[in-house]
């Protein structure tokens, strides 16, 4: 198999894709954040509408990197050890519950560049919430990750993982 047709074979896989992507939503973020830091330090409206665009893409992104990872849940589970199957659902628990802090990130970024051409008062104000959702979101893709982290690295289980939730111990019996 040649290098381009290994390439197009990863690149239609739903958790390869989801593995590819998902430092965005955390390592783009925090890279959005120091942007946007730099870009008040320096006071550029310019600097601060590219940093903007940076946050609200990383958080945007969060959309496909959880599409993607629900598209490759079965095949992930099938292939995980009980710990790291149990740790693949904590992780998609954690998806589910916070998977709209990013959304509303990437709204306050867009709000944060186009609310001030209308409103030019409103730019500090809207720049200094988006800052502070930003880490908001940074937080909770360190934890959603962490435990997307432990699935298929034992290396890195310094504890044990979450217990079943009842539905998932009943899903767990159905499979069997």
């Amino acid at each position: 198999m040649s290098g381009w047709e290994l390439l197009k074979a990863h690149l239609q896989q739903p958790e390869y894709l989801h593995v590819l992507l998902n430092p965005l939503p955390v390592y783009g973020l925090a890279t959005g954040f120091l942007a946007m830091l730099l870009a008040l330090a320096v006071r550029s409206r310019p600097a601060q509408v590219v940093a903007l665009a940076i946050v609200f893409v990383c958080a945007i992104s969060a959309w496909p990197v959880a599409e993607l990872g629900e598209s490759a849940y079965d095949r992930v589970k099938a292939q995980s050890d009980q710990d790291g199957g149990l740790w693949l659902d904590e992780h998609r628990d954690r998806v589910d519950d916070l998977l709209w802090v990013f959304y509303v990130v990437a709204g306050l970024a867009a709000a944060s560049a186009l609310v001030p051409l209308r409103w030019p008062g409103s730019t500090k104000t809207l720049y200094l919430i988006t800052a502070a959702g930003t880490l908001a979101a940074l937080a909770c893709g360190g934890w959603i990750g962490y435990a997307g982290g432990q699935v298929r690295h034992k290396e890195f289980r310094y504890s044990s993982p979450p217990p079943a939730k009842p539905q998932e111990q009943e899903e767990h019996h159905h499979h069997e």
